[in-house]
């Protein structure tokens, strides 16, 4: 049984039971879905009809119907696509990294992060397969498969293949984490629940039975996927970061890339993880699950990640002015004084100035402060992927190649696409699956002698 310091805060509130546990979060998956849910999920969904709009306009006409060039063939797409694997960098910090440092803390909040990065790397994932044209003639090329076609196989060269095998294995050994926490608690709802439910949930539970051996293989398990999945906190966005860092471009070709993109990377994570987990708890009623000393703890982190983001971009310029190399130098003065200045200097008032509100206390512990701020990082962290991209490529060598890039509605309409997908799927995990890990929870709950006690 885990006992609660007396200096420290509890880290769930409200003198809690076992069955109080149990009944708090089953109640979302087993009673009718609220009001406020059917709104947040038809507004989803809403966006997601109206986005495929776009997405089919895309396939069908080519990706001539986006903003691209011959200078800037590279835009809003690959800066959603590296934007969205940031987002999910969070959900497997918080399970891998922080279960095999013993952070308690993360119970009450890792099944919500690694729903949330199984759905941003799908969301990921599509901005590639589009960027095809015609996937579906040549999308299974980007895997090394057998063919008929003599030695014609995929450039192991090319860190864009590097990123289909980086992707796909974070994207496996996360579902596989986040299904494996998930089947304790199915059994726990399974024991409750009556006809159709109790078949579908017996089901999805694997015939789980409680006994102690299956609990030591339950830990067993969860602890090699930790160790699995823990390299790949630093090593998908790294490989992410080799799109760019092995190419000759100037703003592109850095070394500092890998380390950059992971804090960035965990930065806008986190910060994503904030922001769902506040309307959860709020929606769900789980106040004292996801408590002031979650998103406190939470906060830190990101003014940590932020200031290494914050370091990063002040390091860049140096390197650049090091360097002597023209081109790298005015590469990053046209970051801050060229035509798209406006984006550099969003990304650096939400980076690396919003973050260090998090410093007073009083601010970090406040729920609406908190999640505007998140929001605020979120933005700040695409502005700097779509800085890094764009202002990179829309002045080259030659100046009579030079141009800009304008979004069309095909560009927009395509990223509200993969919102309505994220929190279509984020909004029917919350109501048919545990949003909290009861089994974890119940860890760290005070034991019932000391409650006596008091």
């Amino acid at each position: 049984m885990q006992v609660t310091s007396s200096v420290r805060q509890p880290l769930v509130t409200g003198g809690k039971t076992y069955h109080d546990v149990t009944h708090d979060v089953s109640r979302q998956v087993e009673g009718k879905p609220s009001l406020a849910w059917f709104l947040a999920f038809l507004t989803a969904a809403g966006v997601l009809a109206l986005g495929s709009i776009a997405l089919i306009a895309t396939l069908w006409e080519g990706i001539g119907m986006w903003g691209l060039n011959k200078t800037i063939g590279w835009a809003w797409d690959i800066t959603n696509f590296v934007w969205w694997v940031g987002i999910g960098h969070a959900g497997t910090l918080i399970s891998a990294v922080l279960l095999l440092f013993r952070q308690k803390w993360r119970t009450s909040i890792n099944r919500a992060a690694e729903a949330m990065t199984i759905f941003a790397v799908i969301c990921a994932a599509m901005f590639p397969v589009i960027h095809m044209g015609r996937p579906w003639l040549g999308a299974y090329w980007a895997l090394p498969l057998p063919n008929t076609f003599g030695s014609l196989w995929v450039n192991f060269n090319s860190p864009l293949l590097w990123d289909v095998f980086a992707i796909s294995t974070y994207f496996s050994v996360s579902l596989v984490f986040w299904y494996i926490g998930l089947i304790p608690d199915f059994a726990t709802i399974r024991d409750r629940a009556t006809g159709l439910r109790k078949t579908i949930y017996g089901a999805l539970s694997f015939g789980w039975d409680g006994a102690a051996k299956t609990w030591m293989r339950y830990e067993s398990v969860s602890l090699i996927l930790a160790g699995l999945a823990t390299p790949l906190v630093l090593s998908v966005h790294t490989i992410v970061s080799f799109d760019f860092a092995t190419s000759v471009i100037p703003g592109w070709h850095t070394t500092i890339f890998p380390p950059y993109f992971v804090a960035g990377a965990i930065f806008s994570g986190f910060a994503m993880v904030l922001t769902l987990m506040i309307i959860t708890r709020k929606v769900f009623k789980l106040e004292d699950y996801i408590t002031m000393g979650h998103i406190e703890l939470m906060n830190i982190v990101i003014i940590i990640t932020g200031s290494i983001v914050g370091i990063a971009y002040i390091t860049e310029f140096f390197i650049a002015w090091y360097s002597g190399v023209e081109a790298e130098q005015y590469a990053f003065i046209n970051r801050a004084t060229g035509p798209y200045w406006w984006a550099y200097w969003s990304m650096m008032t939400c980076n690396v100035i919003s973050p260090q509100l998090f410093w007073f206390k009083k601010i970090r512990t406040s729920i609406v402060a908190t999640f505007l701020l998140s929001l605020v990082v979120n933005i700040g962290m695409w502005f700097e992927r779509f800085v890094i991209i764009v202002t990179s490529l829309h002045r080259d060598y030659l100046p009579s190649s030079w141009a800009m890039f304008y979004p069309t509605w095909a560009d927009v309409g395509v990223y509200l696409f993969t919102f309505g997908l994220f929190f279509t799927l984020f909004f029917l995990f919350a109501k048919f699956f545990p949003v909290i890990n009861m089994a974890e929870v119940k860890s760290v709950l005070k034991s019932s002698s000391e409650k006596a006690a008091k």
